[in-house]
Parts: C-alpha cells; sequence; structure tokens
C-alpha cells in the first residue's frame, strides 16, 4: 500500500506563521451604540415608502425618525393622487366612449410616469436624499 508520510510539527523557535494567513477580527461596537443612518431598517422603511398601500407601514411604524416620516408621507401624498387620478380617468373613461384608444395611450403614458417617479424617489431616497415631487411634497409637507 502506499505510505502515508508523518505530521509535520511547526518548529518550537523562531517566528512562525500558520499556513493561510492570521485573521484578527474587527473590536465590537461600543455598548450602546446608534446605527449608521444608513443602516438596513432605514432604507427598507424609505423603499416601502414608495410602493403605494405599504407606505402605510414606515408612517406608522417610524415615528421617531423624522427622515422616512418625511418620505412615508411624501409617498402617502403621491398614493392619493395616483388614487385621484385612477378615479378622474375612470370617469372619464364613461364619458368618452368614442376615444377609446387615444385616451387608453394617454392613460398608460400617466401611470408610467408614476411608476418612473416612485421609481426616483425610491432611488434617491436609498441614497439619503429626498427628491422633491413639485405640488405632491408641498401638499405632504402640510400634513
Amino acid at each position: 500500500m502506499s505510505e502515508i508520510p508523518p505530521p509535520t510539527v511547526p518548529p518550537t523557535g523562531g517566528s512562525y506563521t500558520p499556513p493561510g494567513g492570521s485573521y484578527t477580527p474587527p473590536p465590537p461596537p461600543p455598548p450602546g451604540s446608534v446605527p449608521p443612518s444608513g443602516s438596513s431598517d432605514r432604507t427598507l422603511m424609505v423603499v416601502l415608502s414608495y410602493l403605494w398601500i405599504l407606505c402605510l407601514i414606515p408612517l406608522l411604524t417610524k415615528k421617531d425618525d423624522s427622515e422616512v416620516q418625511w418620505h412615508a408621507k411624501n409617498g402617502t401624498a403621491l398614493l392619493g393622487v395616483e388614487i385621484i387620478v385612477w378615479i378622474a380617468f375612470f370617469v372619464l373613461r364613461m364619458f368618452l366612449k368614442f376615444m377609446a384608444c387615444g385616451f387608453a395611450t394617454i392613460e398608460c403614458v400617466v401611470w408610467i410616469a408614476f411608476l418612473v417617479v416612485r421609481i426616483m424617489c425610491i432611488v434617491k431616497g436609498a441614497g439619503g436624499q429626498r427628491f422633491r415631487i413639485p405640488i405632491v411634497t408641498d401638499f405632504a409637507e402640510k400634513m
């Protein structure tokens, strides 16, 4: 059969470095330290602020964080505007049946614009910035 070589024992004298290098973990954070402003919880709440009805979660749960509250109010106001526009389109669709195809095109463009605004708000909010929607943000700040 094959011979197995005897195990090697590190030398006892001199400087020995184990194979693969060494790793020293960073020191733990001091007790009672505050997580950084870009914590995952805050980022998650900012993203939820702009996801339609889910904007109520950060609005009702993070009352002590003013930045999350600003985004939640902005997302809630945007949701309100979308609901108003949806109702207006519903009413107009009933009266303008003869322009169905053109009206559907306008509706599609408006909904895509709302989606783009929401995505821009999420990206800016996750980066720690605020995206001001001209009329909607003014209304949200009054709430």
